[in-house]
């Protein structure tokens, strides 16, 4: 059983990730997940925060020598704002109209919405990314590769002519307005072998928990697999993948892939294509109404440090967030306590794929 949990609020000292499960012998080192780290911190349409942190992360157990010895992961990056924080204690009464702040505020019953902000903050997904680099690792071992891309940014869709300059002048522009934009981001993973996942119970189908892991990413309001939007509205005669079968290869293969690499809540063999749909953020920079939760006076909305597009920089989580999931069927196919018996049983399997 793969699983994680992070700990950590946003000015907090640090952030913290437990990943337990990856089996030993799996050859680990910081250089592995440190390049993730940096793609996160990049991409136009920043915040202050960006110019902060450095993001390097430490390991502090379940690796020796450069190989994971099965026990759990222990895994800290530290928050370098931390120290400008130390005397900001002022309350926050004044919820961000699509935050989390005013429903964390009634459901905690706090009277002070920072308490909600610290941990509800996207800051948490450093170890996201952290966790998801480690089950990037162990898939490439098996020759599973992970990527995005941006797909949209406000209404600039990627294939339009010239739309990285498009969408560099609409993250401008919102800037100057004080707003913010959302957007849209694939992920694709290669080389998934058929298997992954199952029909057999509803919370064991593949998509589902795809849709699950993206939909908690801050900002995602929205999880399309394949062409699933756009395969609402057409005939079942245009939408469904044609089967083959390539005698020299000895596999089955589809000519088109709409289904975005997932039938039935299994993987069929072809990628797996996902795009995760993400709203505006929700600080701006000219504050909505709202309400004061202790006066019930109307109020303009906190105005915390923020980007004015996370768009560019969510690439990399989702594709973690994707990582997890794969990983985590992976390991339940073809389990065993270490990598080389998990290498065997992985193998063995793909020897017998096309014995129908």
């Amino acid at each position: 059983m793969l699983r994680f949990l992070t700990a950590g609020e946003s000015h907090g000292p640090a952030e913290i990730a437990i990943l337990d499960g990856i089996p030993a012998g799996l050859k680990l080192s910081v250089a592995d997940i440190q390049p993730d780290l940096e793609k996160r911190r990049g991409g136009m349409g920043r915040g202050g925060r960006g110019k902060i942190e450095t993001d390097k992360v430490e390991i502090l157990s379940g690796v020796r020598f450069g190989r994971t010895i099965g026990s759990p992961i222990a895994l800290k990056i530290n928050n370098l704002d931390y120290d400008n924080w130390q005397n900001k204690n002022a309350s926050v009464v004044a919820p961000r109209p699509g935050h989390a702040d005013l429903a964390g505020a009634l459901k905690y019953h706090f009277d002070d919405i920072r308490n909600v902000i610290e941990r509800s903050s996207a800051r948490e997904t450093v170890v996201r990314v952290v966790v998801g680099a480690i089950c990037r690792k162990f898939l490439e071992e098996f020759d599973i590769k992970i990527n995005s891309r941006i797909i949209q940014i406000g209404k600039v869709q990627w294939f339009k002519p010239l739309n990285s300059k498009d969408m560099e002048k609409v993250i401008l522009e919102a800037a100057k307005r004080k707003d913010t934009l959302g957007g849209v981001i694939e992920v694709t993973a290669q080389n998934v072998p058929p298997g992954l996942g199952s029909y057999i119970q509803w919370d064991r189908r593949l998509e589902g928990k795809l849709a699950q892991v993206l939909m908690s990413i801050p900002s995602v309001k929205a999880v399309e697999i394949g062409e699933g939007i756009k395969n609402a509205s057409l005939f079942g005669s245009c939408v469904h993948d044609e089967i083959y079968f390539d005698q020299d290869k000895n596999k089955y293969y589809r000519k088109t892939n709409r289904a975005g690499g997932i039938e039935g809540g299994i993987s069929n063999g072809e990628d797996i294509i996902c795009r995760i749909f993400l709203k505006p953020l929700s600080t701006l920079g000219k504050p909505l109404r709202t309400i004061n939760i202790r006066t019930k006076k109307e109020i303009e909305a906190t105005a915390e440090r923020s980007d004015i597009c996370a768009v560019p920089r969510t690439g990399v989580i989702g594709e973690a967030a994707v990582a997890f999931v794969l990983c985590e069927d992976f390991l339940e196919k073809f389990g065993g306590d270490s990598f080389s018996e998990i290498k065997r049983n992985f193998l063995s399997y793909l020897r017998n794929l096309s014995y129908l």
